[in-house]
């Protein structure tokens, strides 16, 4: 069988329908001939008929009477009977005595008159098919004249129903018909309108000019369940045939996004059954949600021209190109899929309108790529690093800085003295990771809007060398958090977004934070105070001392700067401090940490006096005894330089697992190696670090022993013995008698840059002549800047057309493991250093 009958296979109940709609020679013998008491004795009850009463010496009545014949079969197959009335002469009743009477039919249901029709009305087998069902379903189907009246149809059935409008130049078209029959069939699944008025054609959003043809919108009121939330209306491309409409309602119907687990090629949807093509948008777990946004927003553009799948690499396995983003499927028998890189939405409509392009895309990425390759061999200058390849991918994506200040060498210290704290990121525009943490940082100014005392602000070192020097920034990029333009804390931890806006809420607070009672100490260990910070998760640190150990408070004063940001610390050293130590069990000078928002507090001696030791001892004892390892904890257990044994499980690890690595870790050994486990649905990236220790990734859970820091062996724990402390505390001394044999054993290699670093001091100072660096500039100078946001502190607010293009396009990127590089918009404010 041919693709073409393929595609209409699911259709062929209702093309029979069509087609017997279709008036052909014969029908006259369903036309029948009754006497008018015959007729009136013959209605029933709930049954339409179409009666034309007639004399049989009526000449002029010929040609309107084989159009009612033509059309008996038609209407025959809605349950509706045409009759021809024979009025005998002596007759003088309503419908045969008076000469007008003549001149008109009439529609019956059951014995009731509905409409009656003048017979110059009823021309043609569609006017006659047209009038009648438009008669027969006038409290179904809605006229409308005026945008407001479509308005209030379609904010009564938001959240409930959809609307199909129609607009026909006349009634009694072919076009009107074929609406008509469609109302018939999908009247209880749709609400019909119709109108004739060519100006609401234009006032409802149609963007067609030309107004003398027939046009049909599919009203998607029932996804808008706000009355605030317009319909969205999606027009038929194609000419008012009966077919045409049912194929439109029928894509209507559809899912807007498909979401398919199969390899592309065995996929069959309404689309290709129709004969159209398929996209489908590559996605991965880690950005699902983005990818079904740009989903939604490719599908609503192509909508009634292609259908579109949300495809996952996670679970299907793809022998195909890993930058590859899009596939298109044609309806057409025989043809692969092909896989493509587009670099925005605006390309896969392209590709669906002008099929043109299919070829002329793929010749360009092989052009492409062999330029890369090219440019990879011979540039040097490219560093073989994964942030300057993402922050290639994304170099398009458009970033929010509005609520970010931009200083410069003649504003700087002027804004640090206006707010009570003042983040500063100092950056490199053209350096990669300066731009990926620009990104995070856009995210933390999200975050912190409308928090009071905080002011994020940015300094681009490339073009104000002079502040960067002055602050004694020698890296990039660089976070300062400045408390009056005075004192200021430099932040060093991951630069996720998460991580910078606990560290810069956590510096605000005072460190050590002085509490002067009891019951202030106690509800800072409960987590209760300071109360900006009830809503993040951290562990509290409590200093105790008494009024003999001075020195050793002083100490404690100067880490709790040190860990300002990153850890909360409070001080109490009145007189009763004995009282407070005691009911932990320690005595003064002391630490008292609260876990778990204070239902576990541990009392910890203080023995070291400098403050570089209380930093460190501080640190290792806010380490979990048994963590969970993470992309973002694993530098701090990294810098004890023990041996790890970790439990890889496949999520949560069960209780009893987590019960008897606990008890280990909580033993003798703790002092020896480090205990954890790693979530692989967590962190993902464990399944590769399996993969480097074993050629294919073992069953889970699995326990191993792994030396990092001294000879790299990995000994894996036998599978056949349960994980119990018992058991491991032996499989450990067999280790350590040499009696295990190791599974695999680490490279020795460095893991080193393929490329020296740059000398980012150096690239500045030999700036060449004719591109001066900034310098400062006199009140009232108006210097033009190079980006539009690298020199200016104004903040402009952004257009209105901005603001539109920014909230009416979610979802415009293409995601996953696409080039993440957004849709080519013309804003008026585009930031150039992206």
């Amino acid at each position: 069988m041919s693709a073409q009958k393929d595609r209409w296979v699911s259709s062929f109940s209702f093309l029979l329908f069509c087609a017997s709609s279709i008036p052909g020679r014969g029908s006259a013998r369903l036309l029948q001939e009754l006497s008018p008491q015959e007729y009136f004795s013959s209605l029933q009850a709930g049954r339409a008929s179409l009666a034309y009463f007639s004399h049989n010496a009526s000449p002029g009545a010929q040609p309107f009477l084989e159009q009612i014949e033509n059309s008996a079969e038609a209407l025959q197959d809605y349950g509706i009977s045409v009759v021809k009335v024979n009025c005998p002469k002596e007759d003088v009743s309503r419908y045969c005595g008076k000469e007008n009477a003549l001149r008109k039919a009439y529609l019956f249901r059951g014995n009731m008159l509905i409409r009656e029709f003048p017979t110059d009305a009823l021309f043609d087998v569609n006017s006659v098919v047209a009038n009648v069902l438009f008669a027969l379903l006038f409290n179904e189907v809605k006229y409308v004249e005026t945008l407001a009246d479509l308005q209030n149809i379609e904010n009564a059935l938001k959240g409930r129903s959809n609307v199909v409008f129609a607009y026909v130049p006349a009634t009694g078209t072919a076009e009107h018909r074929a609406v008509m029959e469609a109302a018939f069939v999908y009247g209880t699944v749709h609400q019909f309108v119709l109108t004739t008025e060519a100006a609401l054609l234009r006032d409802a959003g149609d963007d067609e000019p030309d107004v003398s043809s027939a046009r049909l919108l599919f009203c998607h009121c029932q996804r808008a369940t706000d009355l605030a939330q317009p319909c969205r209306r999606t027009a038929m491309g194609q000419a008012l045939t009966m077919l045409n409409i049912h194929r439109h309602l029928k894509l209507m119907g559809a899912p807007l996004v498909t979401e398919v687990a199969e390899d592309p090629q065995k996929v069959s949807t309404v689309h290709l059954q129709l004969g159209l093509p398929l996209v489908f948008i590559l996605s991965q777990k880690e950005t699902y949600e983005a990818d079904r946004r740009t989903a939604e927003f490719v599908a609503w553009q192509l909508l009634g021209k292609a259908g579109v799948a949300l495809l996952s690499r996670d679970l299907v396995d793809l022998n195909i190109l890993l930058r590859s983003n899009v596939a298109l499927k044609t309806p057409d028998e025989g043809v692969p899929v092909k896989y493509l890189v587009l670099e925005d939405t605006d390309e896969v409509i392209t590709l669906v309108e002008d099929k043109s392009k299919v070829g002329q895309i793929q010749e360009d990425e092989e052009e492409e790529e062999e330029d890369e390759d090219e440019k990879e061999n011979n540039n040097q200058d490219i560093q073989d690093d994964q942030v300057v390849e993402a922050v290639s991918r994304d170099k398009k994506r458009e970033l929010p800085l509005e609520q970010i200040l931009v200083l410069t060498e003649e504003t700087f210290h002027s804004a640090l003295l206006e707010t009570a704290r003042t983040v500063v990121l100092f950056y490199a525009s053209w350096e990669a990771v300066s731009l990926a943490v620009l990104r995070s940082y856009t995210e933390v100014a999200d975050h912190l809007k409308g928090t009071q005392g905080v002011l994020l602000a940015q300094v681009n070192c490339w073009d104000w060398p002079g502040v960067c020097t002055k602050e004694n920034v020698t890296q990039f990029p660089t976070i300062k958090i400045y408390e009056k333009g005075e004192r200021w804390v430099m932040y060093d931890g991951m630069w996720g977004t998460e991580e910078l806006t606990s560290f810069i809420m956590l510096s605000r607070v005072s460190c050590p934070l002085k509490l002067a009672t009891i019951e202030e100490a106690e509800g800072y260990l409960r987590g209760e105070f300071p109360s900006e910070l009830s809503s993040y998760h951290h562990t509290s640190v409590l200093g105790v001392f008494s009024t003999a150990t001075s020195e050793a408070r002083e100490a404690f004063e100067e880490a709790g700067n040190i860990l300002s940001g990153h850890v909360t610390t409070g001080l109490y050293f009145e007189d009763d401090a004995l009282a407070l130590s005691r009911k932990y069990a320690v005595s003064p000078p002391a630490l008292l940490l609260a876990r778990s928002g204070g239902r576990i507090v541990e009392g910890v001696a203080l023995s070291k006096q400098s403050a570089q030791d209380m930093v460190r001892m501080i640190r290792y004892e806010l380490l979990d005894i048994f963590p969970e390892i993470t992309v973002q904890n694993l530098p701090r257990y990294l810098q004890l330089r023990k041996p790890f044994l970790i439990l890889f499980s496949d999520g949560d690890i069960g209780e009893m697992e987590s019960k008897e690595m606990l008890k280990l870790a909580k033993g003798r050994p703790w002092q020896t190696f480090v205990a954890c486990w790693l979530n692989l649905k967590k962190t993902p990236v464990g399944r590769g670090v399996l993969k480097v220790y074993f050629a294919t990734v073992p069953s889970l859970p699995l326990l191993l022993w792994v030396n990092p820091h001294a000879g790299g062996q990995v000994f894996k724990f036998p599978s056949e013995q349960t994980i119990t402390e018992m058991n491991i505390l032996s499989w450990l001394e067999k280790l350590k008698a040499g009696l295990e044999i190791p599974s695999s054993t680490l490279s020795e290699e460095d893991w080193k840059p393929p490329l020296p670093a740059y000398d980012f001091l150096q690239m500045m100072e030999t700036a060449l002549p004719e591109v001066p660096l900034h310098t400062s500039h006199r009140r009232g100078d108006t210097p033009a800047p190079e980006s539009p946001g690298g020199d200016t502190t104004v903040r402009e607010e952004p257009s209105q057309q901005t603001k539109a293009e920014k909230g009416g396009s979610p979802g415009r990127d293409l995601r996953g493991t696409a080039p993440r590089l957004a849709a080519r918009e013309k804003q008026s404010k585009r930031h150039s250093e992206l």
